[in-house]
């Protein structure tokens, strides 16, 4: 029986590189190759594994006439038109859970990081001004009595919130809607949030609903003792309004771990001491990696062997493939 043919977009993980071909017969492109793409190759691709390395859009979709899954590596899917995704019947995935604790383990790192300092501390240790100096000067902030707004309350925002009551903070969360199940203040309104707030934790995911939400208004709603922390997408940043208002002192600091044009980061961040900046790490490490590419590769085979991909995405809740 022929393999399906499918279309791998860039480097994948390790994992991936290793499992796929076992299965199906693979095809890889680079961002630069999608005008190009051969016509009797478009034909026969049936599926697509991808992450953000090259756009899922009008474009690349309009080359694939047979095109039947994305199997998406990561949580967050904005480099794929899920919307005409799901017009076409074209089924999209996603890897949601099995990287939710690493990427909360890394945001209260970070948040920790950026309250307390710890990034300069280090810095200055390893410099000798310990020596020459003395001790590190004491951090304007402390973790204490400070209350955490969460923006995007699901499965990652949750995992950030456990975390965060263990540290004896007050949580407060903004999303589309109230959820139930949780205890959390829920503010209709960003801004509202911020205002309630002093530590503003992004984990919205991107796209042109979200994007530039944190903006001026908000920050200034944060005010001078307001930090932010964004372990979600840095497109839901008004990056140029974040970099004014850590200037002029509009809020204290700022953790991050995305921005807007990766792996582009804004000089002035980058001069700032009071800004944290991992270079995109929430879920990089082996363990996480791994089974957010097992989860790829079992989409894949659950829709063609048995019919029915693992997670699909809300936009296509495809759970059956179409036979013939």
């Amino acid at each position: 029986m022929a393999l399906a043919d499918i279309l791998v977009l860039g480097r994948m993980n390790a994992l991936v590189e290793e499992e796929l071909p076992k299965h199906f017969t693979i095809h890889r492109i680079g961002r630069e190759d999608v005008a190009s793409l051969d016509p009797a190759l478009g034909e026969r691709i049936t599926a697509i594994a991808g992450g953000a390395h090259v756009p899922v859009d009008a474009e690349l979709l309009g080359k694939l006439p047979n095109l039947e899954i994305v199997a998406n590596f990561g949580v967050g899917y904005d480099s794929v038109d899920a919307r005409l995704c799901g017009e076409k019947g074209i089924c999209v995935t996603n890897t949601p859970e099995v990287l939710s604790e690493e990427v909360a383990d890394t945001a209260l790192g970070l948040m920790l990081m950026t309250v307390r300092e710890l990034g300069a501390a280090e810095r200055h240790l390893r410099a000798g001004k310990w020596v020459s100096e003395g001790p590190y000067p004491l951090t304007r902030a402390s973790l204490q009595n400070r209350t955490l707004g969460i923006l995007g309350l699901g499965r990652i925002g949750k995992a950030i919130a456990r975390r965060a009551e263990a540290f004896g903070m007050d949580i407060h969360y903004h999303g589309r809607t109230r959820q139930d199940d949780v205890a959390y203040t829920y503010h209709d309104t960003l801004t509202g949030l911020a205002e309630a707030v002093d530590t503003l934790m992004v984990v919205a995911p991107g796209g042109a609903s979200t994007k530039g939400i944190v903006n001026a208004e908000v920050l200034s709603a944060l005010g001078p003792e307001g930090i932010v922390i964004n372990v979600g997408r840095g497109t839901v940043i008004d990056e140029p309004a974040l970099v004014k208002a850590l200037q002029d002192g509009t809020i204290l600091s700022a953790g991050l771990d995305v921005f807007e044009k990766e792996p582009q980061v804004p000089a002035e961040l980058i001069a700032m001491d009071n800004v944290v900046l991992l270079p995109h790490v929430g879920s990089a490490s082996h363990l996480t990696r791994n089974r957010m590419g097992q989860l790829v590769v079992d989409n894949l085979l659950g829709w063609f062997n048995d019919g029915r991909p693992v997670t699909p995405v809300a936009e296509t809740p495809f759970t059956r493939r179409k036979q013939g």
